[in-house]
């Protein structure tokens, strides 16, 4: 399987990852295709790997040799080599973050042969929308700093303006794939921002609007920049603090809500996966007005 477009991996990508709303969450295993080559190099590293490490328990060699047996000697013969032409292995496959978790502990059927154009007999068994849902699990999102002004640094009852840049807040997509002979599965999972929430990190302030969540516009943009000669108006979406944050700062909180759809094989779409958020904090500072005294 291959994920391509804006994916999480390793290293430090920046952004980050979605946080589904409710209790749905992507599959923490899985069961996905192996030509009958790749199946037997997987079974054969392993074995090797595992029988010339220094210090491994007889056990552990004792049971990678009997599964090896089955598909190279046994049940099978030659990892069906011969038949490779006529169908594909299926192996269970766990997230390698959500290890640990019960629900990876559900794909527990050994690796078996499927022939080409049958359906695997069991569940998540990869399909379009499986491959979706996996997809959803890998979008990277960018780091979520709203716009401000005034920007950093703001007064007590000033109304403070706050907005989604459009050049970085935009659709994001991430596409999985599977090609091996016999079966073409392809899905597009794309994320769409769809709310902003702004918490401004104390009691004491106000948020325009008084639910503190700003849904977009007509032309699909959240808030609105800043122009001069508005500094008295009530933004379409800000926060107003109404005391000093004194030598420090308030932590603005803003959690950006993504609307989620999927496009994939045999399926144009789009579909609809749970909406997901993702936010982060932003350090505010707030002065009070300084008066002058005649």
């Amino acid at each position: 399987m291959r994920f391509s477009g804006a994916t999480r991996g390793g290293g430090d990508d920046g952004g980050g990852a979605l946080k589904p709303v409710g209790n749905w969450s992507p599959p923490a295993c899985w069961y996905e295709p192996r030509t009958a080559e790749q199946f037997r190099d997987q079974v054969e590293r392993n074995f090797e790997s595992t029988v010339n490490f220094p210090g491994q328990h007889s056990y552990a060699k004792a049971a990678v040799g009997q599964f090896r047996a089955k598909y190279k000697d046994g049940e099978y013969k030659n990892y069906n080599l011969k038949e490779k032409d006529k169908g594909n292995w299926w192996v269970a496959v766990r997230d390698e973050d959500r290890w640990m978790e019960e629900a990876a502990q559900k794909c527990t059927k050994e690796p078996f042969w499927v022939e080409n154009g049958d359906t695997p007999p069991v569940e998540n068994a990869l399909t379009p929308e499986l491959l979706a849902e996996l997809a959803y699990n890998r979008l990277r999102l960018p780091d979520t700093k709203v716009s401000l002004a005034p920007d950093g640094t703001t007064k007590v009852n000033l109304p403070t303006w706050a907005w989604l840049d459009e050049a970085e807040f935009k659709p994001v997509s991430v596409t999985a794939s599977v090609d091996v002979p016999g079966l073409d599965l392809k899905a597009t999972t794309t994320a769409r921002p769809d709310a902003l929430k702004l918490d401004p990190g104390t009691a004491d302030a106000r948020t325009h609007p008084a639910s503190g969540e700003c849904a977009p516009g007509g032309d699909g943009s959240i808030g609105a920049p800043y122009k001069k000669g508005r500094a008295d108006e009530t933004p379409p979406c800000g926060l107003t603090y109404l005391r000093s944050s004194g030598k420090g700062t308030f932590k603005l909180q803003a959690m950006i809500t993504w609307r989620i759809s999927w496009t994939g094989t045999g399926n144009a779409g789009p579909n609809e996966l749970p909406s997901g958020t993702f936010g982060a904090d932003q350090p505010v500072t707030v002065e009070e007005v300084q008066s002058v005294n005649r």
